[in-house]
């Protein structure tokens, strides 16, 4: 999704805990912490996302990944939760915050908006992608692939606006 950008993935150990309510201090705490490990020199870029559903008041929000356990289990829980309840509207959230060497920040977001299925379906990608169908698509994430999700998901748009705010900031 930043395909012109060279990236380095951090190997970090004690990675920071997400603590926040928010997907902007989540990313912003994980992009500090690759300011105090990484090269003094490069940017750090921090990522928080996670999946609101409206029935559930939003949740699981900022605690999508520590919801249930990890992959069918959090599925599991989810659409239990859900069951009998017609309005499944649900939105999958993405905050990007990228620290430069002088204190520069860059933000972006990205949704996508769909609804929870009532199975599980498909196998490629991961977390809830089985079990959400984006707006205006009969096919779960999963049945959609990689390469659809790399131009529509929630992080492909959070990835294109930082991109636009990255450009317009160093013109």
């Amino acid at each position: 999704m930043l395909w012109d950008w060279e990236l380095e993935l951090l190997g970090a150990e004690d990675y920071p805990a997400e603590g926040s309510d928010s997907y902007y201090a989540n990313a912003r705490a994980k992009a500090e912490y690759g300011r105090s490990v990484g090269r003094a020199e490069a940017w750090m870029l921090g990522e928080d996302s996670g999946l609101e559903v409206a029935a559930l008041g939003g949740a699981p929000g900022v605690r999508s990944a520590r919801y249930g356990a990890e992959g069918a289990e959090a599925i599991e829980r989810l659409l239990r939760e859900l069951r009998g309840i017609e309005d499944r509207r649900a939105r999958y959230v993405c905050e990007l915050v990228l620290l430069g060497p002088e204190g520069e920040e860059l933000r972006g977001a990205g949704v996508l908006k769909g609804r929870i299925a009532r199975e599980p379906r498909g196998s490629e990608g991961f977390g809830y992608d089985p079990v959400f169908l984006p707006g205006g698509e009969e096919q779960t994430v999963a049945e959609l692939g990689n390469a659809w999700k790399a131009e529509n998901s929630h992080r492909a748009r959070a990835a294109a606006d930082l991109r636009d705010r990255a450009a317009s900031a160093m013109s």
